[in-house]
């Protein structure tokens, strides 16, 4: 089994930073893309950033220029650096993960979610 530990948020003023990590663990052999997701309250769960294995990276409008996505890929770690923040980006944050896995001696496919982090932008 994969299980992904989630942490770095908190409660930040507008115009601050917070820096999300989110760890996996387990009979993992690769892990192709990664990527943040929000859900703020009421709103349904949006794409934040991607990142794939070589590093190419992809972010929604909302965050181009103050968030910047990047992985450890020795350590199975994905990370979001968040400048500037705004309270529009109030929400809990999720990270997922694309992986191959080793399950009964055989290689699966399958995805990973982290259990969420919450993030608040106080104006």
């Amino acid at each position: 089994q994969v299980q992904p530990v989630e942490s770095g948020g908190g409660l930040v003023q507008a115009g601050g930073s917070l820096r999300l990590s989110c760890s996996a663990s387990g009979s993992i052999f690769a892990i192709n893309v990664m990527g943040w997701y929000r859900q703020a309250p009421g709103k349904q769960r949006e794409l934040v950033a991607t990142i794939s294995a070589s590093g190419s990276t992809n972010y929604a409008d909302s965050v181009k220029g103050r968030f910047t996505i990047s992985r450890d890929n020795a350590k199975n770690t994905l990370y979001l650096q968040m400048n500037n923040l705004r309270p529009e980006d109030t929400a809990v944050y999720y990270c997922n993960g694309a992986l191959r896995y080793s399950s009964g001696g055989t290689l699966r496919e399958g995805d990973y979610w982290g259990q969420g982090t919450q993030v608040t932008v106080s104006s």
